[in-house]
C-alpha cells in the first residue's frame, strides 16, 4: 500500500499522463468530514473488458512497465476505499478517455495520512511531456491552476525539460502560497 494518499494519487495522476491525453483535469477536497480526489484524462480510454483488467492486481500489459508483473494503482485505490467506508469510481470509453475518483473518510483510523499536498502538486505538474493539467483544490485552501500558466510564468516553453532547481523551487512557493490561503 501507498506510505500516503498523495503518493496513490500522484500514481494515478501518472497513469492519466501516459494514457496519451493531452488534457488532465485534478481535483482535490481536503475537509474535517471528507477527502475527495479525482483524476479526469482524454486519453486512450478503456473498453469494459480492459477497465476488468486494470482492476485486477496480477495483471499488467508489460508495454507501460516493462519486466512489472502486477499493475496496483487502482487495486490499491480500491483497497484503501473499502477499508476505510469509503467510495471509488471508474468510467471510461475507449477513445475517449477516463475519470477515477474516490471518497475517503479522514477520521476513519484506517485512512492513510494524506501526505505533502504541495509536493504532490508539483510532482504532477512536472511529468514529463506535453499536455495540459488544471487543478482544482478545495476545502481549506481553494484555487484551480494549470500547467501550461505556470510554466509561461516560468519562462519555460518546451514542457518541464528547462526545468531546473530554481523554476522548481519557485514552483514549491508558489504552491505553497496557494495552500496557505
Amino acid at each position: 500500500m501507498h506510505y500516503t494518499l498523495c503518493d496513490m494519487f500522484s500514481d494515478l495522476t501518472q497513469n492519466a499522463v501516459e494514457s496519451g491525453a493531452d488534457t488532465i483535469t485534478v481535483e482535490l477536497e481536503l475537509t474535517a468530514g471528507k477527502i475527495f480526489f479525482s483524476v479526469t484524462d482524454n486519453g486512450k480510454g478503456m473498453t469494459p473488458e480492459e477497465q476488468d483488467r486494470a482492476l485486477d492486481p496480477f495483471w499488467t500489459d508489460g508495454v507501460k512497465h516493462p519486466g512489472r508483473k502486477v499493475g496496483l494503482g487502482l487495486p490499491f485505490l480500491i483497497q484503501t476505499a473499502d477499508a476505510t467506508g469509503g467510495s471509488w469510481t471508474l468510467q471510461s470509453e475507449k477513445g475517449a478517455g477516463t475519470t477515477v475518483t474516490c471518497t475517503l473518510d479522514p477520521a476513519n483510523i484506517d485512512t492513510p495520512p494524506v501526505g505533502n499536498v504541495t509536493g504532490f502538486f508539483r510532482h504532477i505538474l512536472t511529468f514529463e511531456g506535453r499536455y495540459e493539467l488544471c487543478i482544482a483544490c478545495k476545502g481549506k485552501a481553494e484555487f484551480t491552476v494549470c500547467r501550461s500558466e505556470l510554466l509561461e510564468a516560468l519562462g519555460i516553453e518546451d514542457g518541464t525539460s528547462g526545468m531546473d532547481v530554481n523554476a522548481l523551487s519557485l514552483l514549491g512557493h508558489y504552491l505553497e502560497s496557494l495552500m496557505e490561503e
